[in-house]
């Protein structure tokens, strides 16, 4: 049960734009002077950052702009009379979860997936008393890590343990980016919930939070020594199979390493889990088929997107890595950048033989010599036929013409953006060097051996409205990596949206981002 309470006051003082060298005191000290100029009382009122952002817009002159939060006595002040003046009252603040559940389970609930979603549920279930059992196909963070290693190594790939699946989720082999556009007050819960288990504190204000691979992993660990320390069950390297049922309540789950009975069950399963789809689907389960995104993988080098964006500030240890969401409308489809990694690298992402995946990745102090991001472009049902086969398939395809212009051995492919645009593949990397598998595994390609003709003249089209917002984006020694398909789930497991329960059974909850409910590390947690 959520429990909210409104028993302090907080008022937000927006908009506080200070160069980025001032110190925290100087924000509270204007925010201070704006309450004051307002005639609002400061008895007893203490201060703290909401939110801080970089407003780079004038590169000779950059801002940190920040929110600051004050909380105190602030009598009847109205929300309406707030929001004339420029201000903004936070209500339902301290949000808290009741430590004990009330409902009588006949065995443990069982959670199928460790990726984020997977970790907050078991870590919730645990915190009232439930002792979850949770469980992965794949294995812990140290087996993850060989694994991976093993395949940069050798090119063999563990199907069941690797950058998709086991303790973490994909999340874990990425940037850690925390980054979500949903409003939520579970979002200060689960930010708090990662610096509890190791994030560093500025996560909960900065406007793009990051945690990086490295820390994540620590994290992870952490949260699964937690849930075991307060009577979960950990069961890494068990796939899950199929659900057993009665009159529409899920008793048991059978695995690869036998039966478990169950009084509920959490599915979260993750983007990737398309065998587990397939199952789910042949069990008549309510499923539907989405719109997804699919391209490719854009590296630049990190400091030349740091000029671009920052100017003369550009290198400040203040500001970091510069950061970019953009965005093109073909007036037809949408292409956009996502997951934009800092001073990362180019993974291989895939979690099926014979098929090609890339992803991005930072570590929590993003050193890299490059900057990636994807740049893909919607994919709407009708483009696959609108099945939830169809959806799984129509990727799989392309992963698969991904491998195959790769050269095989997991190879990637890839193609110069002056290449890509003037329609030649001729040109070796130069100045920009790929970095995927530590850019030993590479094969020139043009992108439509592996992607659909609308993908790639849609993505040769936005490069240079890119171009426009960030100068040398669209540069012809810039790198395009395929293939890019698991930005989302292709499908969507459908459920109440008051009891959250998959249509048709009493007792399982599909979640998360593998259930078509999530979209990143945070709204998957939430």
């Amino acid at each position: 049960m959520i429990v909210m309470h409104s028993d302090n006051r907080i008022i937000l003082v927006n908009n506080i734009k200070l160069p980025i060298d001032a110190s925290v005191t100087e924000a509270f000290s204007v925010a201070k002077r704006i309450l004051r100029k307002n005639s609002i009382s400061l008895t007893d009122s203490s201060y703290s950052i909401y939110r801080r952002s970089v407003d780079a817009r004038n590169k000779d002159n950059i801002f940190f702009v920040y929110t600051v939060a004050v909380n105190g006595n602030f009598g009847e002040l109205s929300k309406e009379h707030l929001e004339r003046i420029g201000l903004s009252l936070l209500e339902n603040v301290g949000l808290e979860f009741s430590r004990e559940g009330n409902e009588i389970l006949s065995a443990p609930p069982v959670v199928v997936g460790m990726g984020p979603c997977g970790l907050f549920a078991a870590l919730l279930l645990a915190e009232n008393g439930y002792s979850p059992i949770l469980l992965d196909r794949g294995g812990s963070i140290d087996e993850r890590k060989r694994a991976v290693n093993y395949f940069y190594s050798n090119h063999v790939l563990n199907t069941e343990t690797n950058i998709q699946f086991g303790a973490g989720g994909a999340g874990t082999f990425s940037d850690g980016k925390l980054v979500t556009r949903i409003n939520d007050p579970l979002t200060s819960y689960v930010l708090d919930k990662f610096v509890e288990f190791g994030a560093p504190d500025d996560i909960k204000y900065i406007a793009k939070p990051h945690i990086g691979t490295d820390v994540l992993s620590v994290i992870v660990d952490r949260m699964i020594d937690k849930i075991s320390d307060l009577g979960g069950t950990i069961m890494y390297n068990t796939k899950f199979l199929r659900a057993k049922c009665r009159n529409g309540s899920v008793e048991s789950i059978i695995t690869n390493r036998g039966e478990i009975k169950t009084g509920a069950l959490v599915l979260a399963l993750g983007h990737s889990s398309r065998d587990t789809y397939a199952e789910l689907i042949a069990s008549g389960m309510a499923i539907d088929a989405k719109p997804f995104s699919v391209g490719m993988r854009i590296e630049h080098l990190a400091d030349d997107i740091d000029k671009a964006m920052y100017g003369k500030f550009a290198g400040n240890p203040l500001l970091g890595h510069a950061e970019y969401n953009l965005s093109y409308d073909t007036k037809n489809r949408g292409v956009y950048t996502f997951c934009m990694c800092p001073g990362g690298e180019v993974v291989a992402a895939t979690s099926e033989a014979d098929g090609v995946v890339v992803n991005g990745m930072s570590y929590s102090k993003r050193d890299g010599k490059n900057s990636n991001s994807a740049v893909v472009c919607t994919v709407f049902r009708e483009d696959y036929g609108a099945t939830p086969a169809k959806a799984i398939e129509f990727q799989k395809k392309i992963e698969r013409l991904a491998y195959e212009a790769g050269g095989g051995s997991y190879s990637a492919p890839i193609i110069t953006v002056g290449d890509l645009l003037s329609d030649k593949v001729q040109s070796l990397p130069t100045r920009v060097m790929p970095t995927y598998m530590n850019g030993n595994n590479v094969r020139l390609s043009h992108p439509d051996n592996f992607l659909p003709s609308f993908v790639t003249s849609s993505i040769k089209n936005a490069l240079g409205a890119f171009n426009k917002k960030i100068s040398g984006f669209s540069s012809a020694d810039a790198v395009l990596t395929g293939v890019e398909t698991r930005t989302s789930a292709p499908v969507r497991i459908l459920r109440d949206n008051n009891t959250k329960l998959a249509f048709g059974y009493k007792n399982l909850y599909p979640a998360g981002e593998g259930a078509g409910y999530a979209g990143g590390i945070t709204s998957a947690s939430i």
